[in-house]
């Protein structure tokens, strides 16, 4: 069984209460869950992991090279600011969806820039939630050739 690594940054635990107006109601959990039915009816066995912290994240990416065909990310802030996330990815050679609940390239300037885009396979913003279940559609695409 193909295992995803859903991996989620700084500020992402505040899901559902944090500017509400922007990323919306619905929670991690509540995204967690989203992934993991979707997931296993596609026939991925799917890890989460959320961290406010870069370090912890590029562990979990370097340690997801031994364990996961794959990874779906969203770095929140780092996304912008960290070419650490992108060296680790990078490194791993793992086929990584970058995720956005909303639409990075309509808000500030300074989020226009993502330095995962450049390592991933694909970038998903915009969509809310439903970004997630896009994504392993994607890998499901890509990894079981469905």
């Amino acid at each position: 069984m193909k295992s995803v690594l859903i991996l989620n940054g700084p500020n992402l635990n505040l899901l559902g209460t944090r500017q509400p107006e922007i990323y919306g109601t619905t929670t991690l959990k509540d995204v967690e869950d989203l992934c993991h039915a979707h997931g296993s009816a596609l026939g991925f066995e799917i890890t989460c992991a959320q961290s406010n912290h870069e370090g912890v994240l590029i562990d979990q990416i370097h340690e997801a090279k031994a364990r996961h065909s794959a990874i779906i990310l969203n770095a929140g802030a780092y996304t912008h600011t960290s070419i650490a996330l992108a060296d680790a990815i990078a490194s791993v050679e793992l086929p990584v969806v970058e995720v956005h609940l909303s639409n990075i390239h309509a808000r500030e300037e300074f989020r226009h820039k993502s330095f995962v885009a450049a390592v991933a396979v694909g970038q998903i913003c915009g969509f809310g939630a439903k970004g997630y279940v896009m994504a392993l559609d994607a890998l499901a695409d890509r990894l079981l050739k469905i």
